[in-house]
């Protein structure tokens, strides 16, 4: 059968990729098209486009880019009507992605949601669309299944793909991400700055600046290969810091402590049980504009730990909080307190258990390949 997949981020890059291993395990026949990464195109995908060419984060940002966008839609259209697939799986990604479910229902594709948008913390309207124009919605949150039935919209939860990431990593990992980039003994502090320049450009700095007072430790920055390291370099500054690429899980493994940009690489940190503070700086407009439309009574939080916990495991900096002061004050906390360390990971060992069993791509891959063939009968 002929897939037909949309993933317009870094992590939406992974988790598709992990479905699409778990789909050809089932469907000896089948084809990939793809809006995505290199990952999925590792797994066989003929890549349409790349997600950094998609990436724009906050208000601002996507307003300044809509004709680039709307171009993007209306060759995605065209581009599902001359590929003819079986099916269009549309992962997260909702501004781009709701578009093109409502148009390829309408052209008669069966269209799948993987890994729902986050409509029940802003913009819950969009619950109407999606019970209009997705034939079947696949969730990895726990609380989402239950948020979806209030709406009489029946969803499947499938538990978080990445526990099956956590599940796959080698025994060896750890010791060959040493040998591999000749590092020593020394302590690792890993810096996550996110996947899009732009944050990048607004995270790193200030990360960068508390790395003099830490000499003791090993400071390692995430880079996102496709983003290239000369970027990385031109905001170090001659701060002295190690930077690698396409190991990000490696060094979560090899990390003592860890700064991360809020996303989904706070739930990777947290499943890797590396005490985090979890960072984030959007434009002063984006910012203003999401504090009035995220429905606050739900969402305290703004990292994935803390809003499925629903309390505070990890320190939160965010917008004028995420200064140098404050970065260092609770890096020393996670770098000298064992009491509070210890916290954190037995609380991610409940996170753990609530995210439910391994699993989810493979359970995911069994529910779209099965309806589809029922489908085509």
């Amino acid at each position: 059968m002929k897939y037909y997949i949309i993933a317009g981020e870094a992590s939406g890059d992974l988790h598709a990729s992990n479905l699409m291993k778990e789909i050809k395990a089932m469907d000896s026949s089948a084809e990939f098209r793809c809006w995505g990464g290199d990952l999925m195109q590792q797994q066989g995908a003929e890549l349409v486009k790349h997600y950094r060419d998609l990436a724009f984060m906050g208000f601002i940002e996507v307003v300044a880019n809509l004709n680039v966008i709307l171009s993007n839609i209306k060759f995605c259209k065209n581009d599902i009507l001359n590929y003819k697939p079986d099916t269009v799986i549309l992962i997260d990604y909702p501004g781009f992605n709701l578009r093109i479910a409502e148009f390829a229902h309408k052209e008669g594709f069966k269209v799948f949601y993987y890994i729902s948008p986050q409509i029940w913390a802003w913009k819950k309207s969009r619950v109407y669309k999606i019970k209009k124009y997705v034939d079947r919605m696949i969730v990895i949150l726990p609380f989402e299944k239950e948020f979806y039935a209030k709406y009489d919209y029946e969803v499947d939860y499938v538990g978080h793909p990445l526990l099956d990431m956590v599940g796959d990593l080698p025994a060896n990992l750890k010791e060959d991400f040493r040998k591999l980039n000749n590092f020593d003994d020394k302590p690792v502090i890993a810096l996550l700055p996110g996947s899009r320049k732009q944050e990048i450009k607004k995270m790193l700095p200030v990360m960068l600046s508390v790395v003099k007072r830490f000499s003791d430790y090993r400071f390692i920055i995430a880079g996102t290969q496709s983003i290239g390291e000369e970027f990385y370099v031109d905001l170090m500054q001659n701060i002295k810091v190690d930077i690698v690429f396409n190991q990000t899980h490696e060094l979560l493994q090899n990390a003592y402590a860890a700064l991360v940009t809020s996303g989904t690489a706070t739930l990777e940190t947290a499943l890797l049980n590396v005490p985090q503070v979890v960072c984030y700086k959007a434009s002063f407009i984006s910012y203003h504009i999401a504090i009035r439309v995220v429905d606050i009574k739900i969402i305290k939080y703004a990292s994935l730990v803390n809003l499925i916990m629903d309390r505070e495991v990890v320190k939160e900096l965010l917008q004028n909080d995420f200064n140098s002061i404050n970065l260092n004050r609770e890096l020393l906390k996670l770098t000298e307190d064992t009491t509070y360390r210890q916290q954190i990971i037995n609380d991610y060992k409940m996170l753990t258990e609530k995210l439910g069993g391994a699993g989810a791509s493979k359970k995911s891959a069994k529910i779209i390949t099965s309806l589809i063939s029922n489908y085509n009968k």
